[in-house]
């Protein structure tokens, strides 16, 4: 079996076959047959499933609060044992609102910042004429990538308010670094949704307006994935989706709290207006853990 296993991750692992095979296929079509099979509540179709996704991901299912799955989606959004995650509760630290790789993180100068080193593409191209992206055009940035075996649901960065959400239908591409490199804007091109989640540094005067932030949580569908749900919008989120694209609501989330989930694997872009820092031991290519400090908010 690993021998098996380590061919497959070989081929994975070639950057011109791995394209081929996760983009220049039918996406839509296969994302919908995905999510029609995942749904599948039958022991021989899910253990056989499971088992096929294991050969060509590090998938471990050790930190899964259950262990036995009924179907393929259930294990995509398994929960995690309580206390499988340490959340940084400190009142001045925004934390990971999931368990990811850090793909690219930065400064947004004049609007402009990177999907990949020489790939930029702007807060227009991914927002539209989005209001609230004039308050994050100077601030920070942060693509976190969520791989196929990994903790799909992501939670709240910090305590506080989920005042909107916006939906953009779009394409299905792989959000892989292979595919990052060769397709401009990809994340301006996927599926995705905008949380506008309001909050109110606890660093701060607490009767000082300007201690009040809105931070953007952008999960970005992909290949197989596109379905997003949020806790307290009643729509699950998906290419099939035909509702209203804008929700106004107050959905209030402790920091920590799950917010929602993929129904497989992809990205979650964050910004922050101008103040927020990084900590200084973050690094492109960096595996975190949900709870685990980010930045840090403005004193």
């Amino acid at each position: 079996m690993m021998k098996i296993k380590n061919i497959l991750k070989n081929i994975s692992y070639s950057e011109d076959l791995n394209f081929l095979l996760t983009n220049r296929i039918p996406r839509l079509t296969l994302t919908h047959l995905m999510g029609w099979i995942s749904q599948l509540e039958h022991p021989w179709i899910s253990k056989a499933g499971i088992y096929i996704w294991g050969l060509f991901a590090d998938l471990n299912l050790s930190e899964a609060k259950e262990q036995d799955f009924k179907s393929l989606h259930a294990c995509f959004i398994r929960e995690l044992k309580p206390g499988a995650r340490t959340i940084d509760l400190r009142s001045n630290v925004v934390s990971s609102p999931c368990d990811g790789i850090v793909g690219e993180f930065g400064r947004i100068l004049d609007g402009q910042l990177f999907q990949a080193k020489g790939f930029p593409y702007t807060l227009s191209d991914l927002l539209g004429d989005e209001p609230l992206k004039h308050q994050w055009q100077d601030g920070v940035y942060i693509t976190i990538r969520i791989t196929s075996s990994m903790y799909h649901r992501f939670h709240a960065p910090y305590s506080g308010e989920v005042k909107r959400l916006k939906y953009f239908s779009g394409d299905t591409w792989n959000v892989n670094p292979i595919a990052l490199k060769r397709v401009e804007k990809l994340f301006c091109k996927n599926e995705r949704a905008l949380l506008e989640f309001k909050i109110r540094s606890q660093h701060s005067d607490p009767d000082n307006l300007n201690s009040e932030f809105t931070i953007g949580i952008i999960p970005v569908a992909a290949v197989l994935v596109a379905s997003i749900k949020l806790h307290g919008i009643e729509p699950v989120l998906s290419t099939r989706y035909k509702g209203p694209t804008q929700m106004l609501c107050s959905l209030p989330f402790a920091k920590g709290q799950e917010m929602g989930w993929f129904q497989h694997g992809s990205t979650i872009l964050m910004f922050a207006p101008k103040g927020f820092k990084f900590e200084q031991d973050l690094h492109v290519g960096q595996h975190i853990k949900m709870g685990q400090a980010l930045m840090q908010t403005p004193n």
